[in-house]
């Protein structure tokens, strides 16, 4: 069961990492962000990069007071929660202190749980692994599927459809396959402009 299900107002949340960086995907491409990322997930892609993420015993608690601390210190403006899957941790407390530092709250969450906390910015970014729960598509400011094989364009007009007009809509390609994918992605984008390309430019950059 996770800290969500069972109602725990998380006081501390399981840390994997925590760092300043620069945005690499999605709307705020670009931006500085404090990335935290959340121990534990059981969508587990068999594709991920983070995948020491997943067993969220492996990680050691700290304090939300901490992780507020550490965002507020680093001077950004944009405080991105990220996993693992956050959403499995209840997020209330962190994103309540979070905004009382003067900070914006970003969530990236494969949507597998309901969400908690008061959020800037949500990307919904659904993976076939665990189907996501269907009150998150309607919450999602940036919907970002992730395409693998060409099956999963279907997928991703499948959540097209269920989230906001103002939604913004990206398509990205899996990493491995990029040089593969990206074509067919260019074509569909052209085809599809309600659709836009999303790359992982922070891999260009060498920087986390």
């Amino acid at each position: 069961m996770s800290s969500q299900q069972s109602g725990i107002l998380n006081s501390e949340l399981p840390l994997m990492e925590d760092f300043y960086t620069i945005q690499g995907e999605g709307f705020y491409q670009g931006s500085a962000a404090y990335f935290i990322r959340l121990g534990g997930c059981k969508v587990r892609c068999v594709w991920c990069d983070v995948k020491d993420s997943w067993d969220e015993a492996a990680h050691a608690k700290v304090g939300v007071s901490q992780l507020v601390e550490k965002a507020k210190s680093s001077g950004s403006k944009i405080v991105v929660i990220t996993g693992g899957e956050p959403t499995m941790h209840n997020l209330s407390h962190l994103t309540s202190e979070l905004k009382k530092a003067g900070l914006r709250t970003h969530l990236e969450t494969s949507g597998a749980y309901p969400l908690t906390g008061t959020w800037d910015w949500v990307c919904f970014s659904p993976k076939k692994f665990m189907p996501p729960h269907p009150s998150v598509a309607a919450q999602a400011d940036e919907l970002k599927v992730v395409i693998f094989h060409k099956s999963d364009f279907a997928w991703a007009e499948e959540f097209a459809k269920q989230v906001r007009p103002i939604c913004k809509r990206y398509l990205q390609p899996e990493w491995s396959k990029e040089n593969d994918i990206l074509p067919q992605l260019i074509e569909y984008v052209k085809q599809n402009p309600d659709w836009q390309i999303s790359l992982q430019v922070h891999k260009y950059m060498n920087i986390p």
